[in-house]
């Protein structure tokens, strides 16, 4: 739920300071983990994961918050577990020789071959994903990025999330939303969205590929979405500039139609009837 990198100080307790990493699970299926940032790691200690564990991860792009927990994954250092990783075909590379690069020396010590259970890659393309797990559909398309980025939608037991962690806003006061991500969006339960930058914040870095949280909040009016989950916390904003941004979320989220906003923390829980997101 962090946005670019890992950050700890008294500040941040409270909304947390791990990247990215969302699981959807249902029951009598293994899960489905939105994204692999630092947040892996503390799925995989609580308990929650199943042992020997066999999961699906999809992931929004291979930008180093959102890949950063793989090799922390105690469940996967298993024998017997296995990981499927479905990500955006890349630029001049397959899937697996991008991630290879940075689970390699030097910049970690440990190759893939070293990690006791199986990860196997898969590229994404807009459109359905076969994920291979009866009882999910799951969607993909294209999002306004920093390189090849994808946003998804899962839909289980009747309930849909809609994720997009990393969404690139047009420009200063934009209100125009990319055709396939309002598809993708359309009628979601809930939307899980990049909300890193206030007004200001976007101004000076508006080709950094975020958005500003009332633009998470057009989006999800947009989509006739109802409930909208803030995500990827800007670095700098503690818990009292993310309770400020979250009150002005609220604000305009009613006049725009929505239900409910919330801001993602870590540790938060959403259920669905049978479907629930961690």
């Amino acid at each position: 739920m962090r946005g670019s990198t890992p950050c700890a100080c008294e500040s941040l307790k409270r909304y947390g300071g791990n990247t990215s990493c969302v699981v959807i699970e249902s029951a009598g299926r293994p899960p489905v983990i939105l994204d692999l940032g630092t947040g892996l790691r503390f799925y995989g200690v609580s308990g929650m994961a199943p042992t020997p564990f066999r999961g699906v991860a999809l992931v929004s792009h291979l930008h180093w918050d959102h890949v950063q927990g793989i090799p922390f994954f105690s469940p996967v250092l298993n024998p017997g577990s296995r990981l499927d990783i479905y990500a955006p075909k890349q630029v001049g590379e397959d899937l697996e020789s991008a991630i290879r690069r940075f689970l390699a020396p030097p910049y970690f010590p440990v190759e893939l071959e070293g990690l006791p259970g199986d990860i196997a890659f898969h590229e994404v393309d807009e459109g359905p994903v076969d994920i291979g797990i009866e009882g999910y559909e799951v969607m993909a398309a294209p999002v306004p990025h920093v390189g090849p980025t994808t946003g998804y939608r899962v839909t289980a037991d009747g309930t849909s999330v809609a994720y997009l962690s990393d969404h690139q806003q047009p420009g200063c006061g934009s209100t125009e939303v990319d055709s396939a991500v309002l598809e993708l969006c359309r009628g979601a339960d809930v939307l899980i969205h990049d909300a890193q930058f206030d007004d200001l914040e976007f101004a000076s870095r508006s080709d950094w590929g975020h958005c500003t949280v009332d633009y998470a909040v057009e989006v999800a009016a947009q989509a006739g979405v109802r409930r909208l989950v803030l995500f990827h916390h800007d670095p700098s904003h503690d818990d009292a500039r993310i309770d400020e941004l979250l009150e002005q979320a609220r604000k305009r989220g009613a006049e725009r139609g929505l239900v409910e906003v919330l801001a993602a923390h870590e540790g938060m829980t959403l259920s669905f009837a049978a479907a629930r997101a961690r």
